[in-house]
């Protein structure tokens, strides 16, 4: 569906709605910047917290603002299948190029439990899906013998991994090999391991912030320059660290309201981030001279 970068958008909020100015504005920075693609509603953009009519709102937006520029992906995962099927279609129409499906979170289905729930959604999709594994969140891990039989599923063109194990990072990718399955990495501490063995992206939450940085770190892998791809790592690894000293999104909706690009609102259950470690984290920006 797209090599490279993917950013997975944070969603800037007003007191009481969605801000769309300040939206146009990451929208636009990450495009100016030369990001491969958006992801909008996924996990770092809060949807959980949202009202169907504000997901709506967004999605339109997406579509209009970004014009064709980048492929558009939107969150459509639940943990109902039937959900998951709708929320797709849906997407389709208002005109996304893709969907990112998270596993069935809360239900822990079974290892065909999940071939079925996605052999479901991408049967009735007229657009690629991507499967989203991440354990930590959903309780549920797609296994590496699972992803494999998923590759026969037409319409599913990726996997954004962030299982959080080396071995089985690993293995996951070697899984989707010669197939049309592309393996995305899912956590940004993990992008060179995933690209040494055969990755074709990241889906990431730093590149909220250093999209041209973060993007040169996959295009770099994307043609072997993995030295040149670990040495900017090596530079920007602090500050990765630093976008999860508190669950994303905390960190990096800290991170954009210092850029300008939002407030520092989220929404209960979240909150914003605490003193201590939003002053670690505003340090290493400043060195780095994000700010």
């Amino acid at each position: 569906m797209f090599k490279g970068t993917a950013t997975a958008l944070i969603t800037p909020f007003t007191e009481d709605g969605i801000d769309f100015a300040g939206f146009e504005k990451l929208i636009e920075y990450q495009i100016s910047n030369g990001i491969d693609a958006l992801l909008f509603l996924g996990t770092t953009g809060e949807p959980p917290t949202m009202t169907s009519e504000e997901k709506e709102a967004i999605m339109k937006f997406a579509i209009k603002t970004v014009n064709h520029r980048v492929p558009v992906i939107f969150g459509t995962g639940s943990n109902c299948t039937k959900t998951a099927i709708e929320n797709t279609i849906h997407a389709a129409e208002l005109g996304a190029d893709a969907a990112l499906v998270v596993t069935p979170f809360y239900n822990k289905c079974t290892q065909e439990g999940l071939y079925l729930h996605y052999k479901a959604i991408c049967e009735a999709s007229s657009i690629p899906v991507i499967a989203y594994n991440v354990p930590g969140r959903t309780g549920v891990n797609i296994l590496p013998e699972t992803l494999k039989k998923m590759t026969t599923i037409k319409n599913l063109c990726g996997i954004k991994d962030a299982c959080g194990k080396p071995e089985q990072i690993v293995e996951m990718a070697k899984a989707v090999q010669g197939t049309q399955v592309n393996y995305y990495s899912g956590d940004d501490d993990r992008v060179l391991l995933a690209m040494e063995n055969g990755g074709k992206g990241l889906i990431s939450v730093a590149s909220n912030i250093q999209p041209k940085q973060i993007g040169s770190i996959v295009k770099d892998c994307l043609n072997g320059n993995f030295d040149s791809a670990t040495a900017t790592f090596e530079k920007y690894k602090d500050f990765i660290a630093g976008l999860f000293y508190e669950v994303n999104p905390i960190p990096v909706k800290y991170a954009a309201y210092k850029l300008g690009f939002c407030k520092n609102i989220l929404r209960l259950p979240l909150t914003p981030m605490s003193a201590d470690k939003a002053e670690k984290l505003e340090a290493l920006m400043k060195d780095l001279k994000i700010i």
